[in-house]
């Protein structure tokens, strides 16, 4: 501030005779103006180095979803492709010192130029999806595996507790309270009950007067169970469709993943969404499957569907044998998914009238293990 006292030590060093008001109101006004760069050269060492917005890209969540310490924040245009990656060396331990220059993608055998490059933890979004129709020995090893699911979470971290059999049972919702999830995980019991359809809105669930509605002329429907004989009633792929729904709205800050225990059975004619329609819904919204097989899919060799939506998706498949290689491997596969490079470009030099658009990312360093989504479907660009 400009006191009285100020001035007249300026007048006095610099020899001035006394000025009017108005010449003092000049001296201080360029004073404090030639004070203003300081002051904001000061002001923008004090800021964290922030990339300048991308024209059409998401708007940051609210603070309440704001990343921890650590934790980066995906800011991508909307109309990039983003593509997770993970890489391993040759004994399977995740590489998670490669810079953006060792990087290389190509759509369609056509090579992109990365936009966007981190290898930042980023919070998980994962959806539990538990097989609700194993063997006794299978469920019982589950069971009492699934409170070390816990262990791989972080603050940030969030989940939806859900079950499958020949229905998909969603789950309370999303929670990032691991006392609550705990509570839940507890109570969740593997039915060895046959499997009832979860309430519709196509069902009329409410009073009956002789078998029929009391509040419409439309008879009464009761869930039951479609036995074909011989075959497998579970529907695995409904599972993850439904799973990818429940996920879609999930911001692209954070990692999306369903986190698939199962012995890998799947009921062909029981499913009402196809392996391609169910992955092409994966693709879309950013999900990957990370499957853990329990031992009887490994000794029976029935965990093709498995692997094939972690190698679609760009997740990782696991062989459990026991509950205690079950309880080590939920922490593996949440540290994985959270620490995977993000890499995004936009599509150039490549025919946009094609359906599907392979994907392929290679690194420069030699014995490394990279896996990624292996492409997306147009009009369906990961979000």
């Amino acid at each position: 501030m400009c006191t009285a006292s100020l001035a007249v030590k300026l007048r006095r060093k610099f020899g001035l005779r006394p000025m009017k008001s108005l010449r003092k109101t000049t001296v201080c006004a360029v004073l404090v103006l030639s004070a203003i760069p300081l002051l904001q050269l000061r002001a923008q060492d004090a800021k964290p180095d922030t990339p300048a917005p991308v024209p059409g890209a998401q708007q940051p969540p609210p603070a309440a979803d704001t990343p921890g310490p650590g934790q980066g924040r995906i800011g991508i245009s909307v109309n990039q492709v983003i593509v997770p990656v993970t890489v391993k060396d040759s004994s399977g331990r995740l590489v998670a010192d490669l810079r953006k220059d060792e990087f290389r993608i190509f759509e369609d055998k056509v090579e992109q130029r990365i936009a966007y490059f981190s290898n930042e933890a980023f919070p998980l979004s994962m959806v539990v999806l538990i097989d609700n129709d194993l063997k006794v020995k299978d469920a019982e090893e589950v069971a009492g595996s699934l409170k070390a699911i816990l262990a791989g979470m972080s603050a940030a971290d969030e989940a939806s507790i859900c079950r499958f059999d020949q229905f998909f049972h969603e789950g309370h919702g999303f929670n990032a309270n691991q006392d609550k999830l705990l509570t839940e995980l507890k109570r969740t019991e593997l039915d060895t009950k046959p499997s009832v359809a979860p309430p519709s809105p196509a069902m009329n669930n409410g009073p009956t007067i002789n078998g029929h509605s009391a509040t419409s002329d439309a008879p009464t429907i009761t869930a039951g169970v479609n036995n074909l004989k011989g075959q497998s009633t579970k529907a695995l792929d409904d599972a993850l469709y439904g799973a990818a729904q429940l996920l879609k709205d999930r911001g692209r800050e954070r990692r999306k993943i369903i986190f698939l225990i199962s012995d890998g059975n799947n009921g062909i004619r029981t499913n009402t969404h196809s392996y391609t329609d169910t992955v092409k819904e994966l693709l879309r919204y950013s999900v990957s499957v990370y499957s853990v097989a329990v031992s009887s899919a490994f000794f029976e060799r029935r965990f093709s569907r498995l692997v094939d939506y972690a190698h679609d998706t760009g997740g990782d498949i696991y062989f459990a044998a026991k509950r205690s290689t079950m309880e080590e491997l939920y922490s593996r596969v949440t540290e994985e998914a959270r620490n995977q490079y993000t890499l995004a470009y936009s599509p150039l030099g490549t025919n946009r009238a094609l359906d599907y658009h392979s994907i392929e990312v290679r690194v420069r360093r030699e014995g490394l293990t990279v896996d990624s989504r292996q492409g997306y479907y147009a009009g369906a660009a990961p979000r």
